[in-house]
């Protein structure tokens, strides 16, 4: 049997990983300024974390959820307390995707409506309904077409409330990214997320912030959205929650109401995913890892912001869209094969992205900054 051959692969093989380094089978280093796509977020193989997942391994790593588990309440208080959602409360999942599915599902049960709006650039996952309203043609396969998403144009006002005055009786749910990723590191104005927000309150229609990406610190706040002092009425989250073991979460407004069978998942809030979790949680609490999000992100910026080639920084913390004047395929590469670092692209073709762990410091920094620079001069 051959795998299913969907993904491009770069000729590289890791077998090791430590902090912000991998290391292939020959030996080579690699700087992670990638992250796999944010998943990474306290760092490669970090001692806490490697130490919570062998002791829970000595115990127990799974059973369904037809049993008491202590570890998703332990889970659930320390995401509370750290986020400041201390009064929502928590279903756990696998991924992203399945975080949004969940979500968009218990929207239209809260308020009996079934359709659901979207952006432009938006990327929430690649399941049933989470694809649906995944703002790119070549993933939604016709099965997944249907008039009941509607797709709006990113931060137009205009635009916004002429789709609530026409068919606000029907939405369900708004769903927006706290910074799209994939579209690019496009961050939200103040002004759209707040008529979201009065939109969805006049209309009855569920807010949904979705911070797969652009959550779990990575902004300098818990989640990108806290910065405009925005409260959803769901927030799914996922990739760094669990620094690379599968989790993800849905945290929902206590106004929704929970009955037996209404969401459900086999795998979702298991023993050694809640342990990665929580480990996640203390080592972020331990090593204030928000404030150095903050730190090392104004850091890279005030050392790129004047390098030739960028046009803009689009930017909150260690969430960074570097957009060229050109295509950054081919700096991708360089930075890759030349100077051994990962980094990543994004749907806009300009722009490099960049998503290093959260815990890190100027040293690892700089090999980037030098690296960048080098490439940036050279063209």
């Amino acid at each position: 049997m051959n795998l299913f051959n969907v993904y491009p692969l770069f000729n590289i093989h890791p077998v090791k990983a430590k902090g912000s380094f991998l290391w292939d089978e020959k030996g080579e280093k690699y700087l992670d300024f990638y992250g796999g796509h944010a998943v990474i977020s306290i760092g490669h193989n970090h001692p806490y974390y490697k130490g919570k997942l062998k002791d829970q391994l000595e115990k127990i790593s799974f059973y369904s959820n037809s049993v008491q588990n202590e570890l998703q309440t332990e889970l659930a208080d320390k995401l509370g307390k750290l986020s400041g959602y201390e009064n929502y409360n928590l279903f756990l999942c696998n991924s992203g995707a399945e975080a949004n599915e969940n979500a968009l599902k218990l929207a239209s049960f809260h308020n009996g409506k079934s359709k659901v709006l979207y952006f432009s650039g938006s990327f929430h996952g690649r399941t049933s309904a989470a694809v649906s309203v995944t703002d790119n043609p070549k993933i939604v396969a016709p099965v997944n077409y249907s008039e009941r998403f509607i797709r709006s144009d990113w931060n137009d006002i205009e635009q916004l409330e002429e789709i609530f005055k026409t068919q606000g009786n029907d939405i369900s749910s708004v769903i927006i990214e706290g910074i799209q990723g994939v579209g690019g590191i496009m961050i939200p104005t103040q002004e759209f997320l707040s008529k979201i927000k009065a939109l969805c309150d006049e209309y009855n229609a569920v807010l949904i912030m979705d911070e797969v990406q652009s959550g779990y610190g990575r902004s300098g706040y818990f989640f990108a959205h806290q910065e405009f002092e925005i409260q959803p009425d769901i927030i799914t989250t996922a990739k760094g929650m669990g620094n690379g073991f599968p989790i993800g979460g849905v945290l929902i407004h206590p106004k929704f109401e929970a009955s037996n069978g209404l969401l459900g998942t086999t795998f979702g809030g298991n023993h050694l995913a809640c342990a990665a979790a929580i480990a996640v949680l203390d080592v972020m609490t331990e090593e204030k890892l928000m404030e150095n999000a903050q730190h090392m992100g104004d850091y890279i910026e005030q050392k790129i912001k004047d390098f030739p080639h960028i046009k803009s920084i689009r930017r909150k913390g260690l969430m960074i869209g570097i957009e060229l004047d050109r295509d950054c395929s081919e700096v991708r590469k360089e930075l890759l094969y030349d100077h051994h670092i990962f980094t990543g692209n994004s749907n806009d073709k300009s722009v490099l992205r960049i998503l290093p762990a959260l815990n890190i410091g100027t040293q690892e920094t700089d090999l980037f900054i030098d690296a960048l620079q080098t490439v940036l001069n050279a063209i």
